[in-house]
């Protein structure tokens, strides 16, 4: 691991701070081995990160977006140049296999290279006047100082994917990166000065008093925007502290994602799309598949392919050769898997392979067959390497499966039906759809999702216009 990519404190007005009493520990989840001491923030230096970012807004709006570009691909060529310095740091603080980490980078960075181009097209209007003597102008303004707060489960991209829309756009960030994973969100900002970005444009603010910070910045009048990436309870909790200040909102939440195969779907791609989708970082992301609804004529035939790919999956540590899966980020992660094991086995689940924790870090990924509505894993998002296998009869009853949830974030299904394809993709309620396909993600497309897993768009054209106001201006009696 390169030293020289790791730092113990917040960052705050392009200097590194020296406050802080007490510290806290960031620990590798594959064995709990102390990692690093950091210093720990608190609602004092969240206000801080705050004033000095919208000081340093206040010119930073005024750059042109050619020259905000050039300081987003200086940080972008400092990201992939050391990527593998950067995912041996996620690798530590997160536990996921290092082949990930190296993915996550390229992933991460490449928002930053979309968003440096996004930004020269932040493109206004000449609305056509019904007043002959008036003219009517629109244009897009960034919207100010905005709060990132990011999971530990994506600890770079999660960051380069509200972060490099929000600088393109003329914004200064106030990030709050989770405290499991803060070393990589410091890893990023020191790249990012040696970037160039002015004092107070970019700001992390790294701590174990999550709520109370969140709190500090969605209370904040300085503060015009929060993104947040993470639980919907949370989500609703940001929400409701933000009303009265009128902040708009980017909530990326909760999931529940129906992996759905029909009975003319290729069975060898629905396998390997369920593979990738379900155990990509132990099945701790939030578009990881939660319910696979298999059609009845070739449950059997899906089911015994599944198995014999899961039972191939090798389990380790994230740095050990040929790992797909790795460690839980936590204990509390352990028992919340077993409490879905144990709920499934209860009401006639069975467990075709796995079902155990290896240890206090590792858990064997688990298939459940004879899954069924009833069950906790059928409404609430599993977030670990557990695979229930429902079984449907019709398309009709496919998709009622499909969108009896609360959530609506992913979704996928495989089929070689053209007719089907577009039927079910339109039917399904959810932001996004995979079709025959098991990994969706990327920059140039807009990530998020609708109902209780959301609200605006990441990512594409479309995940620039979040930190942008629309201001319409009327020039009249011209003669």
């Amino acid at each position: 691991m390169n030293q020289a990519l790791i730092f113990d404190r917040s960052y705050i007005n392009g200097a590194w701070t020296t406050e802080g009493t007490t510290s806290f520990d960031v620990r590798n989840p594959a064995n709990g081995k102390i990692v690093a001491t950091l210093m720990d923030g608190n609602i004092a230096l969240t206000e801080k990160a705050i004033i000095a970012a919208a000081q340093a807004f206040k010119s930073w709006r005024n750059t042109t977006a050619k020259y905000r570009a050039s300081l987003l691909e200086k940080w972008n060529d400092l990201i992939l140049a050391n990527t593998n310095h950067l995912a041996e740091i996620m690798t530590l603080e997160c536990g996921k296999p290092l082949s990930e980490s190296k993915g996550e980078v390229a992933y991460g960075a490449s928002f930053i290279k979309w968003f440096a181009e996004e930004g020269k097209r932040i493109y206004g209007d000449v609305i056509p006047s019904t007043i002959q003597d008036r003219r009517i102008v629109v244009i897009k303004q960034p919207i100010g100082v905005v709060a990132a707060m990011t999971p530990w489960n994506f600890p770079l991209a999660m960051i380069t994917r509200k972060v490099a829309p929000a600088l393109a756009a003329g914004c200064s960030v106030v990030i709050r990166p989770s405290e499991e994973t803060p070393l990589t969100a410091l890893a990023l900002v020191h790249l990012a000065e040696k970037a160039g970005f002015p004092a107070g444009v970019i700001n992390v603010v790294i701590g174990t008093e999550a709520s109370a910070m969140g709190k500090v910045l969605c209370n904040s009048d300085l503060v015009k925007k929060i993104s947040f990436t993470g639980s919907t309870r949370v989500g609703q909790i940001l929400m409701a502290q933000s009303a009265q200040t009128l902040k708009k909102l980017s909530l990326e939440l909760g999931g529940n994602a129906p992996f759905i195969v029909f009975e003319d779907a290729n069975i060898a791609k629905a396998v390997e799309g369920a593979i990738l989708s379900k155990f990509r970082n132990a099945g701790q992301t939030c578009v990881c598949v939660n319910r696979i609804l298999v059609h009845e004529k070739v449950y059997d035939d899906f089911t015994e392919k599944f198995l014999q790919a899961v039972t191939e999956l090798k389990i380790g540590d994230g740095f050990s050769p040929d790992v797909h899966i790795g460690p839980m980020i936590h204990n509390g992660a352990i028992e919340s898997a077993r409490s879905f094991v144990k709920d499934a086995k209860q009401k006639g689940g069975v467990i075709l392979t796995g079902g155990h924790a290896i240890d206090d870090h590792f858990f064997e990924p688990t298939i459940i067959g004879n899954a069924h509505d009833a069950m906790r894993c059928f409404t609430e998002e599993i977030f670990g390497p557990i695979a229930p296998i429902y079984k449907f009869s019709t398309d009709e009853e496919a998709v009622r499966m499909a969108n009896d949830t609360i959530y609506g974030l992913a979704s996928y299904f495989y089929s070689e039906n053209m007719s089907r394809c577009w039927k079910i993709a339109e039917a399904l309620e959810y932001g996004m759809v995979g079709i025959n396909e098991g990994i969706i993600s990327t920059e140039v497309a807009p990530f998020g999702g609708i109902k209780f897993s959301g609200q605006g768009r990441e990512g594409s054209k479309y995940g620039i216009e979040d930190y942008l106001d629309i201001k319409y201006m009327c020039f009249g009696n011209i003669i």
